[in-house]
């Protein structure tokens, strides 16, 4: 039987009052507990994932989703160390931001607290579910996870599996939760749940973001697209340059911090990008370039417009030639998502002009741009990249799963 979300929400605020008390060791149990019932039921998760991957390829999904979605025994062992890495790092609830002592004598501190419940709406990822749930029970929330209709079998028989670990733990069983059926509107029952659901986090395509923001009454941290940049500067050392950018663009594709977009310097065109897109192409990389790319291969693309705003998740890369810094910085600005961008240069101040101009989330000097992420930054599993300037940006962790609340301790302090 489907449970309403407004049903889901009340039982996910008891357990959040129950969470919010939890010590650290309460909650590192059970997050250890959820690692190895995720190991012990790969077998099922595995086979419940086979049915949803059979039902994309029926539908004619792309392979880059069909990735995203596919699980294995190695990637639901990938999801219980993402958990036992959280388990394994400070709790956040109750550190003090700040705190201080009036004239008056009135103690003050802020310190960090649960949202209380948090939802999360994401498509495809079924990796996502065991993140989020992980992140989510050590910052001592509930949660709500709606993934999508694709990998429903996969979210079930994971949440199954969590839920019972959690409650096995001594912890609410309700504390996870998933949101089952319903097609649409079980979803604007989520996004209209203000009073239920703290906040609300999406997870996927540019459609389902600006859904969620645009559609939903209670407050969301947004999550962003991820056309990244690479930019190889006049200072750059070409060799360096050539390695961040086959790894940005060819270590994962389908992911959001991909590298979908190369800037290169007029200075350094004729001795990089010969070399650079023949060996793009060795990778299977379609190169969609400018007038000036063009001019190197006969194999690429004429790029237009949609190509430099594309977030392509394929083995596809737009490519420019810039005269400057700053035109590169113009290019980022004009079509980037505020995810990440990366600079490839021996030039201190041109990293330090590139940084602080390109109003980014996350900016990689001589790396590349497949570092954003919450686990390669130290965060553990993370609950998405923001993209906003709003409570939190770039790679979510524990911390950014809290807010804040002020004690006052005074003793019998009155206002005149």
């Amino acid at each position: 039987m489907t449970v309403s979300v407004a049903e889901l929400g009340r039982r996910a605020r008891v357990a959040a009052a129950d969470l919010a008390v939890r010590t650290r060791a309460n909650k590192d149990a059970a997050l250890l507990a959820m690692a190895e019932a995720l190991e012990a039921n790969a077998g099922s998760i595995v086979t419940a994932n086979a049915d949803d991957v059979a039902r994309a390829r029926s539908a004619g999904t792309s392979e880059a989703i069909i990735d995203r979605l596919r699980l294995d025994e190695a990637r639901v062992g990938a999801m219980a160390d993402g958990l036992r890495q959280v388990a394994g790092l400070p709790d956040p609830v109750g550190e003090v931001v700040r705190g201080y002592a009036l004239p008056n004598g009135l103690q003050v501190s802020q310190r960090r607290v649960p949202f209380g419940v948090v939802g999360i709406i994401y498509e495809a990822r079924p990796n996502v579910t065991a993140d989020a749930a992980g992140l989510a029970l050590k910052s001592g929330n509930a949660v709500l996870l709606r993934g999508s209709s694709s990998a429903a079998a996969s979210n079930a028989a994971i949440v199954d599996v969590l839920a019972r670990a959690v409650a096995d733990a001594g912890l609410p069983v309700d504390a996870v939760q998933l949101v089952r059926g319903g097609g649409h509107d079980a979803v604007k029952q989520l996004m209209r749940a203000r009073g239920l659901v703290d906040v609300l986090i999406p997870r996927g395509g540019a459609g389902l973001i600006r859904s969620v923001v645009e559609e939903s009454t209670v407050p969301v941290i947004e999550t962003g697209v991820g056309n990244c940049h690479v930019y190889v500067d006049a200072d750059a050392d070409l060799a360096r340059a050539l390695e961040i950018v086959l790894n940005a663009k060819v270590q994962r594709p389908s992911v959001c911090n991909a590298a979908e977009t190369l800037l290169v310097h007029a200075d350094v065109a004729d001795a990089f990008l010969p070399g650079a897109l023949a060996a793009l192409r060795e990778h299977g990389v379609t190169v969609h370039g400018d007038e000036r790319v063009q001019g190197y291969r006969d194999d690429v693309v004429p790029a237009t417009d949609d190509d430099w705003a594309q977030e392509y998740l394929s083995l596809d890369l737009a490519v420019a030639v810039v005269d400057s810094l700053d035109d590169a910085v113009s290019h980022i600005r004009r079509w980037g998502s505020g995810h990440t961008e990366a600079i490839v240069t021996d030039s201190l101040a041109a990293s330090r002009r590139f940084t602080a101009t390109t109003d980014s989330a996350a900016v990689m000097v001589n790396a590349s741009t497949r570092f954003t992420d919450g686990e390669q930054l130290g965060f553990g599993a993370e609950i998405g990249i923001s993209t906003q300037k709003l409570h939190a940006r770039g790679p979510m962790g524990l911390p950014e799963l809290t807010t804040t609340t002020y004690v006052v301790t005074g003793d019998g302090h009155v206002r005149s």
